[in-house]
């Protein structure tokens, strides 16, 4: 949860600075939607003015059309004149050619005797004579096409030539018709202006809620950081801060504080009812506080609200514990004991144990090789494969602490280990936390009746009664407490009585 926290909390950073260069970003487009709109609405006009321009431009060509002077007819007749003679002057070319090779080849038909000069003589000036004709048929040509010319551009001209009545009604024409398009194309753009400057105002008013939305979410978020924001002192493992448990009119816990330190076997005593388990169930979630916090540092220094963790997460942060009352499954062995504990320590998906892939194969060889481990530091190792239903009270007792090892364990809580053993198990319980603690780098909770075991293992003691704080220190500062001493043997005059 805490390693969580800290990932939100980077990533919430990042989502402050973006947010903050968003909100730069729409108040600056704001201000810039007004220029913007200033430049567009101004295309909008040049736009609409060149239409009117180039519609003016078009009827004041029809006009000049209209009244196209004689000249520019003329011209026209006579370029077209000039062609037309130019094909007919072609035309009479080829059949000139034609006529000269027909004269080659009557001479080429002609024997020795013919080829006299007389006959020569002949064929070139019948071929001369040819020519002379065509020359003259293309100046008759020309002739007509001067006199056609004449008549056309005369017909055209009286056609085409408007009176003045003529002009003046095109002129009006034409003046209406810009007035009637420039008044069209007004009303288009300013039906433009207008959808454009309702859009605009749409656009910012939405960049504007948009803006205030992320600045309530950006306000929430520094408030939940600033929440779950919690720094431990340095060497401080757990801390509970008025910690409260009320069970209708019980109160369990009445504002309890103390920290626990990194490497230390931390011992809560109490009589009976003072509130020592109600404190680890509280630290385990399995019951939420009434008030108070609860905070850990994990293995990877983050500090982490307990409070805010559900039961079944608590042990991804390192805690694990055991009961008072054996939790053993006996109907399996001692090894699916250890395996049923590392249950969160899997880390392949449904799918992959559906199937049985190698990587689940793979995983189990690895868990499997780790509860041997803890089996033989445990000295459990020769009932591995056992049934646990049949085997003694101090060896069931192992189990269940060698359960807690098996899940990568930061802080061991241990309600009532030594209950039911007999001091030679006492002793060996003893050294067993002192080992468990040094090899496996961890914190330990002890809550113990057996007061002998308390004095002997514990680096610090926490003395409870009805919930509250009575005395902390180490085992001889405990044994000299008065408090402590009323609360177990009872008030002096108590005594006498």
């Amino acid at each position: 949860m805490a390693l969580k926290n800290k990932v939100m909390a980077y990533l919430l950073s990042k989502y402050v600075d973006f947010l903050t260069q968003r909100v730069t970003f729409y108040k600056s487009r704001t201000s810039l939607y007004a220029d913007f709109e200033v430049e567009h609405l101004k295309d909008i006009d040049d736009a609409a003015n060149r239409k009117i321009e180039l519609r003016i431009a078009k009827n004041a060509r029809l006009y000049a059309t209209a009244d196209y002077e004689a000249s520019d007819k003329k011209e026209v007749f006579e370029g077209t004149s000039k062609l037309q003679i130019a094909a007919y002057q072609k035309k009479l070319r080829m059949r000139y050619r034609i006529e000269r090779e027909k004269a080659r080849r009557a001479i080429a038909k002609l024997t020795e005797e013919d080829k006299s000069g007389e006959q020569i003589k002949l064929i070139d000036q019948n071929l001369a004579s040819f020519e002379a004709s065509l020359a003259e048929e293309l100046e008759v040509y020309k002739a007509k096409r001067h006199i056609a010319f004449e008549k056309s551009l005369e017909r055209d001209l009286s056609k085409a030539k408007p009176t003045a009545q003529e002009l003046e009604a095109l002129k009006s024409r034409l003046t209406a018709d810009n007035e009637t398009y420039t008044a069209a194309v007004n009303a288009k753009r300013e039906a433009k202006r207008a959808k454009f400057v309702r859009s605009n105002k749409a656009r910012i008013a939405k960049l504007e809620g948009k803006l205030n939305n992320f600045q309530a979410k950006l306000k929430v978020q520094l408030e939940r950081i600033q929440q779950d924001s919690y720094a431990l002192p340095e060497g401080v493992i757990l801390r509970a801060e008025n910690l409260c448990m009320f069970f209708g009119g019980v109160k369990a816990v009445n504002d309890l504080t103390f920290d626990v330190k990194q490497g230390e076997i931390f011992g809560l005593i109490g009589p009976n009812g003072a509130g020592k388990t109600t404190v680890f169930n509280c630290i385990t979630q399995f019951n939420k506080p009434t008030s108070g916090h609860l905070y850990l540092r994990n293995r990877l220094d983050e500090v982490v609200n307990l409070n805010k963790l559900a039961v079944h997460n608590v042990i991804l942060q390192g805690i694990v514990r055991t009961f008072q009352n054996l939790e053993v499954v006996k109907e399996v062995s001692v090894l699916d004991n250890l395996l049923i504990a590392a249950h969160r320590q899997y880390q392949s998906n449904f799918f992959i144990h559906m199937l049985h892939l190698p990587i689940l194969r793979l995983e189990e060889k690895v868990i499997r090789a780790r509860a041997d481990k803890v089996l033989a530091f445990m000295g459990l190792s020769l009932y591995r494969d056992w049934y646990a239903w049949g085997l003694p009270y101090g060896v069931l007792k192992k189990i269940e602490i060698a359960r807690t090892l098996m899940a990568d364990p930061h802080l061991i809580i241990l309600d009532e280990p030594a209950a039911g053993l007999n001091d030679s198990e006492t002793v060996e319980l003893a050294n067993l936390i002192r080992r468990i603690r040094d090899e496996y780098e961890c914190t330990i909770l002890l809550v113990e009746h057996d007061m002998g075991l308390v004095m002997d293992v514990c680096d610090n003691i926490l003395a409870i009664s009805f919930g509250k704080k009575l005395a902390q220190g180490s085992a001889k500062e405990i044994q000299s407490n008065k408090d402590v001493q009323a609360a177990y043997l009872g008030a002096p005059e108590e005594v006498e009585r």
